[in-house]
């Protein structure tokens, strides 16, 4: 009645990725307990930036990366149906990355104040499926790590 029994889905990803691959290739799959048509997938990586601690805790998330499959599918009762993508990205190194960077007595000191300050980022990927004739639009979300 309110549409959200209909499609579910599910994201096949690696957890760790390498940075220098600059592109995270997954599936996607859906099954429906209904007859559903599908009318696009938006998928995005996400990073949550932390930094700070108790009170003066901050947390802000960018998106790093988004893309759109306009692919229109038509998915039957119990079918199951996996869509591949390619999803690139391009992960910007602030200055004190850099600086870790470049050798190691400056990353074990970087490495030791960003542990100081409570400095981190957390990574995922967000899908959500567009389903006609729906107002709450099925989503997915797994964390993921940067080697």
């Amino acid at each position: 009645m309110l549409g959200i029994e209909s499609v579910k889905i599910e994201l096949d990803i690696p957890q760790e990725i390498e940075k220098k691959d600059q592109n995270i290739k997954g599936v996607i799959i859906l099954t429906t307990l209904s007859d559903a048509d599908v009318e696009s997938i938006s998928i995005k990586l996400i990073e949550k930036y932390t930094r700070g601690r108790k009170e003066a805790k901050l947390i802000d998330e960018y998106v790093i990366s988004k893309i759109l499959v306009e692919e229109k599918v038509s998915i039957s009762k119990g079918e199951e149906i996996k869509l591949p993508f390619d999803l690139p990205f391009k992960i910007v190194k602030s200055d004190m990355d850099e600086l870790e960077d470049r050798n190691f007595f400056n990353g074990l000191f970087v490495g030791l104040a960003k542990k100081i300050k409570g400095v981190k980022s957390e990574y995922r990927i967000l899908a959500e499926v567009n389903i006609k004739g729906t107002t709450l639009h099925p989503f997915a979300e797994k964390g993921l790590y940067f080697r």
